[in-house]
């Protein structure tokens, strides 16, 4: 798998049009001037509607399960463009994966 890095100001939304935002745990490596996503970073996500059977079960974070298999950063693997996900409710309910609509385009990785 290969794709380009996620970063700070990437577009990620959830499978029901909630937005995801990025808490990187750290901050030292950047593409274009912004920090670059890893698995030990925190996803959340905002203004998911899903329901099931009327019970609000909105998309509240983001369980990545395939990082990059190359680029580690402070020993983390990165996330790339082309990562597997799965965004989850507040009871861990997988929900589907996210989609990543925008991210820099200078830095690949595998």
């Amino acid at each position: 798998m290969s794709g380009n890095l996620l970063h700070v100001n990437a577009t990620v939304v959830c499978p029901h049009g909630g937005q995801a935002t990025l808490l990187p745990a750290r901050t030292r490596v950047r593409v274009s001037g912004q920090p670059v996503a890893t698995l030990a970073d925190t996803y959340t996500i905002a203004g998911c509607s899903f329901t099931v059977s009327g019970k609000p079960q909105p998309c509240v974070t983001i369980k990545w399960v395939t990082p990059s298999s190359r680029i580690t950063l402070d020993g983390q693997p990165a996330l790339l463009q082309g990562s597997v996900g799965l965004c989850q409710s507040a009871e861990q309910v997988p929900q589907g994966p996210p989609n990543v609509v925008v991210v820099q385009q200078r830095a690949v990785g595998r």
